[in-house]
């Protein structure tokens, strides 16, 4: 964000990032934060690390396929931080 600085680094193992937003749930409209400050329409965000959309249907895109007695392993590390004078 170049106003303030902050940064959101993605490490993943996964082939994309959906954006869940929430927008269709009517309680999170109703939901409470930190000293009961009700969060308003869109005041919040999941990323969450998966594959692609339709890709059993795609060969292009990696494989969803787990076969039996196969572990399916997956990694996601997010990393925030702020960026210095020099680099805003």
């Amino acid at each position: 964000e170049p106003s303030t600085g902050r940064r959101l680094e993605v490490f993943t193992t996964e082939p994309a990032v959906h954006l869940y937003t929430a927008n269709h749930v009517p309680l999170a409209r109703d939901a409470r934060g930190k000293g009961g400050v009700a969060f308003g329409y869109r005041s919040g965000l999941c990323l969450e690390t998966q594959h692609l959309p339709n890709s059993p249907n795609v060969p292009e895109y990696p494989s969803t396929v787990l076969p039996p007695g196969h572990r399916f392993l997956s990694s996601t590390a997010y990393r925030f931080s702020v960026a210095s004078g020099e680099e805003l």
